[in-house]
């Protein structure tokens, strides 16, 4: 690629919105460029691999909803591991011929706007730059590794791994003696496939993972043939019409009133063999807002949990009588074997708000009681600067020369939860202010993604060469964002829905909780209005301003 190259639009990242938005864009007409990071397509899954990395989300409405990419590929699984979810995104390649306008091994490290020529100048680690009319950022939410700050770290012998930087060959944990610190989605999978085959594992947690039952099983080429008949085209819609995406949906506000303790019951009972996250998603509205219904729903899931676990000491770690947050309002996990594997004898649960990390030593992890974990692997399952840290880890400033960074420090701040006011010309699906953690990954790819095809369009038919959102519009959206969030119970966990798990992060809402639909319809009467609350700019007017 020559260097500073005029194109329409840059995306950064490969996974599922910026491999959607390549080829919705190239269909439209326009010239388009993808700069990855990573060797290979998938976003996050080309990053995870990690033992035991798989998605939590049923495969038949975790894929692109194009018929000319579903009709002629089949899942092997209910829930797919990481392998399989590359080989998807190779089909994809393979069908749409995408990696022609993907550049792999390209890091974009800073971009600026110039307001005379109403272009992004974008500079990567390799030493091209390019010029695009407009710059999307498909960087997901967890692009950002975080590392833990403990003393000490740096001096340890062994092997240490993040479980976001695994890898890419794969590493070998049979007969070590491993340490996973943290309990988050990566790191219930990792202790998960650990268990059984190192000599000992020590798990150090500091908030029980509320986990539920994936409840995996393969799936014939015959039940898919029959699902793509009779249901794809049904599921794909039905996508777009639940709270999180996914097509089952929780019962309306009200239900529960109605039915008998026994009925409540026997309707948790059934979420819970459904697997999946039907008890999360598929569960009483009421959950996330009324404390009442929310213990009710603990209490089932700490009675099934219990009777996986043997010992009592691990009972009250890992289902504790008093729930160590609302139900739901942290991230849950998938799991398949998770509780059994701490009924094994070479496994430890350290509770470090009970006795806390002291520092990393050469030969393992110091606890506050002065016990040293001797450990050959440590891995850090530490999770994400999620959301806003996959966007301001890039240096990109605005039109009056503030980086992002700094811009979202004193206080995030979006329009629609994919543009930022000062940014003109830039838009981020799947990031802060969306729907994003509680959205399925390829229903917010495709609903944010046709929205901004659409924007580009409109302006190209209109002579538009510049799009920005105001500041009176972004500053309604926060408020908005922030009135829908505190109506739940959100603010009782810590979070990284919320960037409490990052230390000195501002902790605030960092994601739509109003669901799909609702978001749907508010992006789209925007649309329909013009753009509401956005300032459109010809070329003729950006021209005639700079002649002032």
């Amino acid at each position: 690629m020559a260097e500073k190259q005029n194109i329409d639009v840059l995306i950064v990242g490969a996974g599922f919105s910026g491999l959607y938005q390549l080829h919705t864009l190239r269909k439209a007409g326009y010239s388009v460029k993808v700069f990855e990071a990573g060797g290979g397509l998938g976003g996050v899954w080309y990053w995870n691999s990690y033992p035991g990395a798989r998605v939590d989300t049923d495969s038949s409405i975790y894929q692109f909803s194009l018929e000319e990419l579903w009709r002629d590929w089949n899942w092997t699984e209910k829930y797919p591991g990481r392998q399989e979810l590359v080989e998807y995104f190779n089909y994809v390649n393979g069908k749409l011929d995408l990696s022609r306008d993907i550049s792999f091994h390209t890091r974009v490290t800073s971009a600026s706007f110039n307001v005379t020529t109403n272009r992004w100048c974008v500079f990567t680690d390799t030493g091209i730059t390019v010029n695009p009319r407009f710059l999307i950022l498909c960087t997901g939410y967890a692009s950002k590794p975080l590392l833990p700050d403990i003393s000490g770290l740096n001096t340890f012998q062994g092997s240490v791994y993040h479980t976001a930087l695994w890898p890419q060959a794969g590493f070998d944990m049979t007969g070590k003696r491993v340490g996973v610190i943290g309990t988050g989605a990566s790191g219930v999978q990792v202790i998960q496939e650990a268990g059984p085959i190192v000599t000992h594992l020590t798990v150090f947690q500091r908030t029980p993972n509320l986990a539920l039952p994936m409840n995996q099983s393969p799936i014939s080429v015959a039940t898919q043939t029959k699902m793509k008949k009779e249901k794809y085209p049904i599921l794909f819609k039905r996508r777009l019409q639940t709270f999180a995406g996914f097509h089952y949906d929780n019962v309306p506000l009200g239900t529960r009133c109605t039915m008998s303790l026994e009925e409540r019951y026997l309707f948790l009972d059934d979420l819970w063999n459904q697997g999946g996250f039907h008890y999360w998603f598929g569960s009483f509205k009421e959950l996330f807002s009324d404390q009442e219904v929310n213990d009710e729903v603990y209490a089932f899931w700490r009675e099934k949990v219990l009777e996986r676990i043997q010992d009592p000491g691990m009972q009250r770690k890992l289902a504790p009588k008093k729930p160590p947050h609302p139900f739901g309002v942290k991230r849950i996990s998938l799991e398949q074997s998770y509780y059994e594997v701490f009924n094994r004898p070479n496994v430890d649960l350290i509770d470090v708000n009970e006795n806390p990390i002291i520092e990393i030593t050469p030969k393992g992890v110091k606890m506050q009681d002065g016990v040293v974990h001797e450990l050959d692997v440590l891995v850090l399952a530490t999770g994400f600067d999620a959301l806003t840290g996959s966007i301001s880890q890039i240096d990109i400033k605005g039109m009056d020369g503030i980086s992002i960074g700094d811009k979202w420090k004193q206080g995030l701040s979006t329009y629609l939860g994919m543009t930022v006011a000062g940014f003109p010309n830039m838009f981020f699906p799947y990031g802060p202010h969306g729907p994003t953690a509680f959205c399925n990954g390829p229903t917010c790819a495709e609903l944010q993604g046709d929205w901004i095809v659409d924007c580009l369009t409109y302006l190209r038919q209109h002579n538009y060469t510049r799009i920005e959102a105001t500041q009176e519009g972004s500053e309604a959206w926060v408020r908005r964002v922030g009135n829908i969030f505190s109506k739940g119970l959100f603010g009782h966990a810590k979070s990284w829905y919320r960037g409490a798990n990052v230390p000195g992060k501002r902790v605030e809402p960092l994601n739509f909780t109003g669901g799909v639909p609702l978001y749907a319809n508010i992006i789209q009467e925007s649309a329909r209005g013009g753009y509401t609350d956005f300032t459109l700019t010809s070329a003729t007017n950006t021209q005639a301003l700079y002649k002032l």
